[in-house]
């Protein structure tokens, strides 16, 4: 029975992942297919298991891969897309779409915006961040220049207002603006396109 219940944990470190919805009106969204710089999975080392230890049950002539421990991740996004939100064990990212924030083809921030991003403030204190990351990002829509542009923009215009918001001198930003490079959705859609457009805040979790 020990021996049972040793091998289950050992399976369970090596092999848990998760993904789930909350609330309300929420509708779980696709993986994120990549992310830019910096913002990597950081899963904590994996713990140490003894592939001699009398305790685990192999079949003759097998033996243990390499451990791993994996980031787990949930994905939530409101029903109508406005927002979504990225969970692992390590970090918090919120995504708000472009046209809740913005006008179209522009970085000046709408009525809305002001208590979406208060939001976000209040989250940044619950996990008493340190460090934030606030990245725009467009669709494939007209110049790479262009999007370049309007999406870094975009990202100062949501950081000017985080920062005022917490007036915490010991909290570092990153701005960046990376146009419609990291698309997570499908751009030869206008829902797709909708989605890409958007800007990003991270930060890690308490502890993280």
């Amino acid at each position: 029975m020990t021996s049972n219940l040793r091998l289950a944990t050992v399976l369970s470190v090596l092999l848990t992942t998760t993904l789930y919805g909350t609330g309300t009106g929420t509708a779980q969204a696709d993986d994120d297919p990549g992310g830019p710089p910096g913002t990597e999975p950081a899963a904590s080392a994996p713990v140490e298991v003894d592939p001699n230890d009398p305790d685990l049950k192999l079949p003759d002539g097998a033996t243990l891969a390499q451990a791993k421990v994996l980031d787990i991740k949930s994905i939530v996004e409101e029903q109508g897309g406005d927002e979504r939100r990225e969970d692992t064990n390590t970090s918090v990212t919120l995504a708000l779409q472009a046209e809740v924030l913005f006008g179209k083809d522009s970085a000046k921030l709408g009525a809305e915006a002001k208590s979406r991003i208060t939001g976000i403030a209040d989250e940044i204190k619950t996990q008493n961040a340190s460090r934030v990351r606030v990245f725009g990002f467009t669709d494939d829509l007209g110049s790479s220049s262009h999007g370049d542009s309007l999406s870094k923009k975009r990202a100062n215009a949501v950081h000017d207002v985080l920062s005022q918001t917490l007036n915490d001198a010991d909290i570092t930003y990153e701005v960046r603006g990376y146009g419609e490079q990291y698309p997570i959705a499908d751009n030869s859609t206008e829902a797709g396109r909708k989605k890409n457009r958007r800007v990003e805040v991270s930060f890690p979790r308490s502890g993280g």
